[in-house]
């Protein structure tokens, strides 16, 4: 074997390894559902809905309520959260990506999180507000 070959299989090897990391911290994620979702936020549950989109995103439609903070600024305003970490947080973005990302960061930091499935799109769809 030379070392290019070698190479490759190295990074190949990478890959698959963040490949199936990826997944476990997905599917170690729960998912709402846009009516679940609703249902949650209707009760009053004390769950927290996190908006992770930018401003500009989050003057167009949001869910009321909800605290913002968007997805590059998770890590430098953590602080804010501190005082959700018993309660249950709902990310959402516009689709349900980088509320994913969020999510899994927030989880990773011990917090109780969710991501909203399809994101405000799904929610808006779906007719709630």
């Amino acid at each position: 074997m030379d070392i290019e070959q070698l190479l490759l299989y190295t990074l190949i090897a990478f890959a698959v390894f963040f490949i199936i990391r990826k997944i476990l911290l997905i599917k170690s994620i729960k998912h709402y559902s846009p009516v679940d979702a609703f249902d949650k936020l209707r009760k009053g549950t004390g769950t927290l809905f996190l908006d992770v989109r930018t401003a500009a995103e989050r003057k167009e439609h949001k869910i009321n309520g909800s605290h913002h903070i968007p997805l590059p600024e998770i890590n430098s305003r953590y602080n804010e959260l501190l005082k959700f970490k018993g309660k249950e947080i709902i990310c959402y973005c516009r689709s349900g990506n980088r509320s994913l990302s969020a999510a899994a960061k927030l989880k990773r930091q011990g917090f109780d999180v969710a991501n909203l499935r399809g994101g405000i799109s799904q929610w808006s769809s779906a007719g709630l507000r």
